[in-house]
């Protein structure tokens, strides 16, 4: 069966290359990312998952579709995909000193099945960031279009304090939780 990737994410399809997957295609889901009012967390990031995999699969009713998405949260406040600096040294600051919570949900669509998700959660928490450190980091960049506004995979990790959870769904794909929910639909998994 083949596998269509319901992202752009370079990330997740380094991810998926860890564990020996190459998508039969990549087609991302041009869908509205907005939060509805009330939705938690983890509810968030679970109904993009299934909308963009959903999405995607219109295109593609004979394939396996596999969508994700990532949720930055401190408590219910789900922080946006940063694109602009005020908004990186307004979440920087936020997440300075405090713990977060990072979600990851994977939806698999799957053709005249229903759908099969999964969401896991990573406890961070960050150090204390100086005003000299926030400045580096928005310098740096590679916070542009980052849930929550750094990258874990990048120079971020090095404000990272404590991590709970899984490295990889906070990069941006569990690896673990998709490889069982691929071989769960019959796809070869090495």
């Amino acid at each position: 069966m083949r596998l269509i990737l319901a992202s752009a994410s370079p990330r997740r399809l380094e991810l998926l290359a860890r564990i020996g997957i190459t998508p039969d295609a990549i087609d991302p889901a041009d869908i509205d990312e907005i939060v509805l009012r009330g939705e938690l967390p983890r509810a968030h990031a679970l109904r993009l998952a299934i909308e963009k995999a959903q999405a995607v699969a219109a295109r593609h009713p004979d394939a396996l579709v596999l969508g994700a998405d990532t949720v930055v949260a401190v408590g219910r406040r789900i922080l946006p995909k940063v694109e602009d600096e005020a908004t990186e040294r307004q979440c920087l600051a936020l997440l300075s000193g405090r713990r977060h919570r990072v979600t990851t949900a994977i939806a698999l669509a799957i053709p005249g099945e229903t759908m099969r998700t999964r969401a896991v959660e990573t406890m961070i928490s960050l150090k204390c960031l100086s005003a000299e450190e926030i400045d580096y980091y928005v310098a740096h960049g590679e916070w542009l279009g980052k849930a929550g506004g750094y990258a874990l995979q990048g120079y971020g990790e090095v404000f990272v304090r404590t991590m709970t959870g899984s490295h990889s769904a906070v990069v941006g794909l569990p690896l673990a939780e998709t490889r069982n929910l691929l071989k769960s639909a019959g796809f070869y998994v090495g």
